[in-house]
């Protein structure tokens, strides 16, 4: 593990998402300019964003230097670092990194690659903190936090606008302290206040997917070397997935670079598997106004096997409508309706 740099002796990584910008408000609100911290912070945005936007509010509200996070941009307690838009925000000797490497949990920027980067080069003396946001981005994040050292913070769901993050979290990882917002400025502060907790050896699986993300790319078999092959494929490139078991948290990973919570994977599947069942729905509709077309002229010859195909065509679109339209549990209770009404 490299040593903080002297001109910040903690590390406060934050990753935020849907009610982000109102919770960073509150929080930096309350953290001091003399805070013995640089602060790091990940917030979904749109790839068309400038983030210069939230930096400006965000100064308008405390006491801190914000800016928005530039590469090789030197590490100062009492500065916020925002990420850019569509671009990773990592941590490497004192400096930042900021890369347009693989997305992580369908993310760019991304809150575990900023923690796991984080903990790789600062230890113990970081402080992961994950505010409202909807899905799981942060969760692996905060166990990587958790095995190099640190100390894990998330915002109490009943405070959080979208308490699906902090709420994952929770269900996954042993976390320090869960606080609402108004109380989380002064435990930052006096967790800053003190010693970092002594540090201890960096995992090695941590450490390799950190130089991964740090290069942008990785190898077969640097992957191989910390993961096990799966039948899965990655829903972003296609390529093939290794799971990885270190840790509370599974998660699967691509030679590319691309990873996942099995939450998020399991999320990115149905997404894909929507999109497949919308395209098939819109093929057997062409094919039954294909086929209603042939049956309404008269000297197209029209046999009675032709009409049953129409109407099994018929049948088959009006229940993956219901499916799309309802979900899995409605077509569930539809079916043990139908079976209930048989019997």
């Amino acid at each position: 593990m490299n040593n903080p740099s002297p001109a910040s002796p903690h590390l406060i990584v934050v990753g935020t998402s849907s009610g982000g910008l109102q919770a960073l408000v509150q929080l930096v609100a309350q953290l001091p300019a003399t805070l013995p911290a640089a602060v790091l912070v990940v917030q979904h945005l749109a790839a068309n964003s400038s983030g210069a936007h939230i930096v400006h509010h965000l100064s308008l509200h405390t006491s801190l230097s914000c800016q928005v996070a530039t590469d090789e941009q030197p590490i100062q307690a009492g500065h916020l670092y925002l990420a850019p838009a569509d671009r990773h925000l990592l941590v490497f000797e004192g400096r930042l990194l900021v890369t347009k490497g693989p997305r992580e949990n369908s993310y760019r920027p991304a809150v575990d690659a900023l923690f796991r980067s984080a903990a790789v080069h600062y230890g113990s003396a970081v402080i992961g903190v994950v505010l409202t946001g909807m899905l799981h981005d942060g969760t692996a994040g905060l166990d990587f936090v958790k095995r190099c050292g640190g100390r894990a913070v998330v915002q109490d769901p009943q405070d959080a606008d979208y308490p699906s993050m902090p709420e994952t979290a929770l269900r996954n990882v042993a976390i320090d302290y869960v606080t609402p917002l108004p109380q989380m400025g002064q435990l930052l502060q006096e967790l800053t206040r003190v010693p970092p907790p002594a540090p201890v050896p960096i995992p090695e699986d941590i450490q390799a997917e950190a130089a991964i993300a740090a290069r942008v790319v990785g190898t077969i078999s640097e992957v191989q070397h910390i993961g096990a092959p799966t039948p899965f494929t990655c829903p972003d490139c296609g390529g093939s997935l290794w799971k990885l078991e270190h840790g509370s948290v599974l998660r699967f990973r691509c030679h590319t670079g691309h990873a996942f919570t099995a939450e998020a994977l399991l999320d990115s599947s149905r997404q894909g598997l929507e999109e497949t069942l919308w395209v098939a729905l819109r093929m057997m509709e062409e094919r039954k106004n294909l086929l209603s077309s042939m049956a309404s002229r008269k000297q197209t010859p029209w046999s009675a096997q032709q009409q049953e195909r129409l109407e099994e065509i018929k049948r088959h679109i009006n229940r993956l409508r219901e499916f799309m339209l309802n979900g899995v549990n409605g077509l569930s209770a539809h079916n043990a309706s139908n079976a209930a009404s048989e019997s």
